[in-house]
């Protein structure tokens, strides 16, 4: 897909890769509609981009329906939606049920509430794309933060569903899998399993994206390594659940 006059919706468009994505779309010539729970936060991107803000809350699935009705009833039929908006949850056994209930909502319900309400529409003009911001804990897995990896795998798996179920029908999809990014998340967190193999600037990752799209392919990995770290862990799923065991010890070595 290229996307110069295309609609695009990115959630979680205020900071990090969501901000990045919206810059990088304008630039492409995409009428780009930020949304984002901080509403100061959308508008700033907004008007940087020419696009346009909306605030919106994607543990809400009454929001998101709002969001795509408001862009397809002002703006147009939406040919890409960026589902980018989530958060992170350190902890394991001791995550209460209340912040495993919100990030479920935020990192996998919000990916089926939108499906829901869009993908009948796309599919019913022809085709559309979604693209779903996982991580590279989706496909690995992220010592210290059971919640977020076991959410990034929900993500990535839906994402599957999506393009096995109807990209016969003309639904594109594309799952973003990236280790550590600058923003305001990984504020704190700058030495990380996350950042073993560098921290990347928003900006990069809206590039791989971009030529991810305009590519229609499936996994896109703005760090390489993980390609090589999935690889392995299909090989000889013993072996990487031993090197990931090191990595806990190093990085989280009182759980």
């Amino acid at each position: 897909m290229e996307l110069r006059n295309r609609t695009v919706i990115v959630t979680g468009a205020a900071d990090g890769i969501g901000r990045g994505l919206a810059e990088r779309f304008a630039q492409e010539g995409a009428r780009v509609i930020c949304s984002d729970i901080d509403e100061a936060g959308a508008r700033d991107i907004a008007t940087q981009t020419g696009g346009v803000a909306f605030t919106c809350d994607v543990s809400d699935e009454e929001q998101i329906k709002a969001l795509i009705d408001f862009t397809e009833d002002t703006v147009g039929p939406i040919d890409l939606f960026c589902a980018n908006a989530g958060i992170l949850t350190l902890g394991g056994l001791d995550v209460p049920d209340d912040q495993w209930e919100k990030i479920w909502k935020i990192n996998v319900m919000s990916h089926v509430w939108t499906a829901r309400h869009l993908v009948p529409r796309m599919i019913g003009r022809g085709g559309g794309y979604i693209l779903t911001t996982a991580s590279a804990a989706g496909l690995l897995n992220q010592p210290g933060a059971a919640p977020y990896g076991v959410t990034k795998h929900a993500a990535v798996g839906f994402a599957e569903w999506l393009s096995l179920t109807y990209g016969a029908k003309g639904l594109r999809v594309s799952v973003l899998c990236p280790q550590a990014v600058r923003s305001k998340m990984t504020e704190g967190h700058e030495v990380s399993v996350a950042s073993i193999d560098g921290m990347l600037e928003p900006d990069d990752v809206a590039e791989t994206c971009v030529q991810a799209i305009r590519e229609e392919r499936f996994l896109v990995l703005p760090h390489p390594q993980v390609l090589d770290y999935l690889q392995l862990k299909a090989a000889d799923y013993d072996r990487w659940l031993g090197g990931m065991r090191k990595l806990n010890q190093q990085f989280t070595p009182d759980t």
